[in-house]
C-alpha cells in the first residue's frame, strides 16, 4: 500500500515511503513524551535508556534474537531501575543516569564485538537508518508509537500533574510511583521505537529539541506539546528530503533541522519586541 502511493519527489520511491512513515509517527511521539520529560526536568533520560537500549541491541545479536525486542526489554529494565533510584533518593536523577549512561554502551559493546565487532547494522541502531527499514520494521515502529500516544492521551492530565508536582499530586490521591514508573517505560519503548530512525545516540535530541521550540512559542503546557509535535514533524521531513537531495546522513539531518528550527527562533525572539507575531496564542 505505502509503495503505491503517488507521492512526489523525493518521496516516489519504496523505500522513502516507508522512511517517511516511520519517521513521521516518531517525529510525533519522541516530541510527545519529551515535552514531560523536560517539565519533570529529566530530559536526559532518553539518552540513559538509549545506551542500555544498546546493550540489548548486542544481547539480541548474541542470542539471534530481532534487536527490537532485546533492545525493548533492557530499554524497559534500565528505565524502571532510573526511576527506582531517583525515587528512593538512593542516588541524584543525574548520578542515576550516568551508571545506567556508560555501564549499558559498555555492556553493548562488549556484547558487539563478541558477535563480530560494530558492523553496519549496529552503526545503523547508533546513528538511524531510516532509508533502510523494511516493512515489518514499519510495522513495529506504528505499533510501539500507536502505544505511546494512546497512553500518553489517555492519561494526560494525571502525567501532567506528577510531572508538574509530585507532593500535590501525592496529596490528592494520584499514584505518583506508578505514573512515574509508567512515563519511564514510556520513555523506554518510544527509544526503543525510534532508534531505527534517529538511533540511540539522537534520540535523546528529537525529545528535547522540538520540546525546547514549543517553549520558546507556546503559552501553556498544551501549547508547548502541540509546537514541539508540529517541529518535531516537519524535522523529519525536511531532514529526509535533505537526505535524499543531498546524501546526508539522514539521523543527524533530522536532529540537525530540529536545533536549526530552535536557535531560529530563539534568536528572532531575542530580536522581536513581546506581542510580535512569534507570541503564540494557545486557544
Amino acid at each position: 500500500m505505502i509503495a503505491a502511493l503517488p507521492l512526489p519527489y523525493p518521496f516516489e520511491l519504496e523505500f522513502m515511503q516507508r522512511a517517511l512513515v516511520a519517521g513521521l509517527v516518531v517525529g510525533i511521539f519522541a516530541p510527545l513524551i519529551g515535552t514531560f520529560l523536560v517539565q519533570k526536568r529529566m530530559s536526559l533520560i532518553g539518552d540513559g535508556i538509549g545506551h542500555v537500549a544498546f546493550a540489548g541491541v548486542g544481547a539480541g545479536l548474541v542470542a539471534g534474537i530481532y534487536p527490537i525486542w532485546t533492545a525493548l526489554a533492557f530499554s524497559i529494565a534500565g528505565a524502571l531501575g532510573i526511576e527506582w533510584l531517583r525515587a528512593r533518593r538512593k542516588t541524584s536523577g543525574d548520578l542515576a543516569l550516568a551508571l545506567f549512561f556508560y555501564s549499558g554502551i559498555a555492556l553493548g559493546v562488549v556484547l558487539a564485538s563478541a558477535k563480530g565487532g560494530l558492523g553496519t547494522n549496529v552503526i545503523g541502531f547508533l546513528f538511524g537508518q531510516p532509508l533502510t527499514v523494511d516493512a515489518r520494521e514499519v510495522l513495529v515502529i506504528l505499533l510501539l508509537g500507536a502505544l505511546v500516544v494512546g497512553i500518553v492521551i489517555a492519561l494526560r492530565r494525571a502525567l501532567f500533574a506528577v510531572v508538574t508536582d509530585e507532593d500535590w499530586s501525592g496529596v490528592v490521591g494520584l499514584p505518583v510511583r506508578t505514573l512515574n514508573a509508567l512515563l519511564a517505560v514510556l520513555t523506554a519503548v518510544a527509544v526503543v521505537a525510534a532508534m531505527q530512525i534517529v538511533g540511540i545516540l539522537l534520540i535523546a535530541a528529537l525529545m528535547v529539541l522540538p520540546v525546547a521550540t514549543g517553549q520558546l512559542l507556546g503559552r501553556s503546557f498544551r501549547g508547548t506539546l502541540r509546537i514541539a509535535v508540529g517541529v518535531g514533524v516537519g524535522s523529519v521531513i525536511v531532514g529526509l528530503v535533505s537526505s535524499r537531495v543531498w546524501g546526508l546522513a539522514p539521523g543527524g539531518a533530522i536532529v540537525l533541522t530540529a536545533a536549526v528550527v530552535f536557535l531560529a527562533v530563539a534568536l528572532l525572539r531575542h530580536t522581536m519586541p513581546e506581542g510580535s507575531i512569534l507570541d503564540v496564542t494557545d486557544r
